[in-house]
């Protein structure tokens, strides 16, 4: 592996770049990397460039692939492993649509290529492409198709064994075991602080029940209409980077966290309904699930203030407060919303 550069001028070019240009420094890695992976490229596109960075490869032999450069991704190599791992199971045992994960020639799921961009090394993967729009906000039917998959999804996972070497965090706190950027946030007055503390303080008391309850699974914890694709009327699901080891009640609540933008309930009760059509509903109070909800706010929070995406970074301020006002309203009315009243 090359030496990780420790020169600050390196990361410092690469965090002043507009979010057009960090995709393209970061191409040289998806060339190298698609190399490995065997494939003989004849196009090879930005496709997203948010958290991490995607690619849209094209192959001499007509394929088509998406390849994912970890950019800000905090997954290891034996957790990559689990995930795809896991994604290949799913595509084989239940009637749930992921991409099919591609390994290199050397047979590993991920590619290690050191990024001159970056200073440092990254770990690249790569998938089988799927068709369709991208869903973004559910309607209904949509709703109803994520419950249902949501649902497989955990009785697979039950009964799925973790490879050998292969790993996943666990959930068991709102920040998912991230640096907490959150305390001490500069910007902030006083007030603005208590409402974050009291918020961690009560998603920390919903984590450890709902944690010590039990049953903990691999979950995809990540379940929104950015990594859901439509088909044909057919529910696709993909982008297993965020999976680990938790609660079914936390995937419902992370999906619901992105339901609850229109004031609308018929989508948020579409989802409960789909899944309840293949397993129970998971046994969780409306207390604690409203204290799972509101935590995605804090860890979305927490992550933007992280974040090497220039367009991120961008927002990160403004979306700090965002966060506190949500928050607030939760603490004061009891039910989370990301539509505030007036906002």
């Amino acid at each position: 592996m090359p030496p990780v550069s420790t020169d600050p001028v390196v990361a410092t070019a690469y965090a002043d770049l507009g979010d057009d240009e960090q995709a393209e420094a970061l191409r040289p890695v998806a060339v190298a990397a698609a190399e490995e992976f065997g494939l003989d490229v004849v196009r090879l596109e930005v496709l997203l460039h948010s958290y991490n960075t995607t690619f849209d490869v094209g192959t001499a032999d007509g394929g088509r692939y998406a390849m994912r450069v970890n950019t800000n991704s905090q997954s290891t190599g034996p957790e990559v492993l689990a995930q795809q791992a896991w994604q290949l199971a799913i595509a084989a045992e239940t009637p749930v649509t992921v991409p099919v994960p591609r390994v290199t020639r050397d047979g590993d799921w991920c590619a290690r290529r050191f990024s001159q961009a970056l200073g440092r090394e990254v770990l690249v993967t790569c998938a089988s492409w799927l068709e369709g729009d991208d869903v973004g906000e559910p309607d209904p039917d949509q709703a109803h198709a994520l419950g249902r998959a949501m649902a497989h999804l955990h009785i697979h996972a039950a009964r799925w064994v973790m490879p050998r070497g292969g790993t996943m965090p666990v959930f068991d706190d709102p920040l998912f075991g991230d640096e907490d950027r959150l305390t001490g946030a500069p910007g902030l007055d006083e007030e603005q602080h208590e409402v974050l503390r009291r918020a961690h303080e009560r998603a920390v008391d919903a984590f450890g029940h709902t944690v010590s309850a039990g049953p903990l699974v691999p979950l995809h914890a990540d379940l929104h209409g950015g990594n859901l694709k439509w088909h044909e009327g057919r529910l696709a699901v993909f982008d297993f980077d965020d999976c680990g080891i938790g609660a079914p009640a936390l995937d419902l609540a992370i999906s619901t966290f992105y339901l609850r933008g229109d004031g609308s309930d018929a989508v948020e009760s579409a989802l409960r309904a789909g899944y309840a059509e293949v397993a129970p509903l998971p046994d969780v109070g409306p207390e604690a699930f409203e204290a799972l909800v509101a935590s995605r706010q804090l860890l979305l929070g927490n992550d933007l203030l992280g974040s090497t995406t220039a367009g991120l970074r961008e927002r990160s301020g403004d979306y700090l407060v965002t966060t506190v006002d949500r928050l607030r309203h939760w603490l004061e009315t009891g039910r989370f919303t990301r539509a505030l009243p007036g906002g």
